[in-house]
């Protein structure tokens, strides 16, 4: 199953290793597909050549949405592109 695709700077992420989903890209992306987040949904991140699937949870410490990832997980786009036409 596919999930929304949205921009998420990995460098910004929270204390937890969560990313934060506060960048101009994220906001414009979930304004272009219509997106309100809510705890629990699943995401998938990209920046330029990376992307991961993440969970969508609400930090109360700072008011802004995130999301948890697994950081073993991101795949590199170049990755992808080379799987899918073997």
């Amino acid at each position: 199953m596919s999930h929304p695709r949205i921009f998420a700077d990995f460098h910004n992420a929270d204390k937890q290793d969560r990313l934060r989903l506060n960048c101009v890209g994220t906001i414009e992306d979930l304004n272009r597909q219509n997106i309100k987040l809510q705890d629990g949904q699943l995401l998938t991140l990209y920046s330029e050549d990376l992307e991961v699937d993440g969970v969508v949870q609400y930090s109360e410490e700072e008011s802004l949405w995130v999301a948890a990832i697994d950081w073993k997980q991101i795949r590199q786009l170049e990755d992808i592109i080379v799987e899918a036409t073997v």
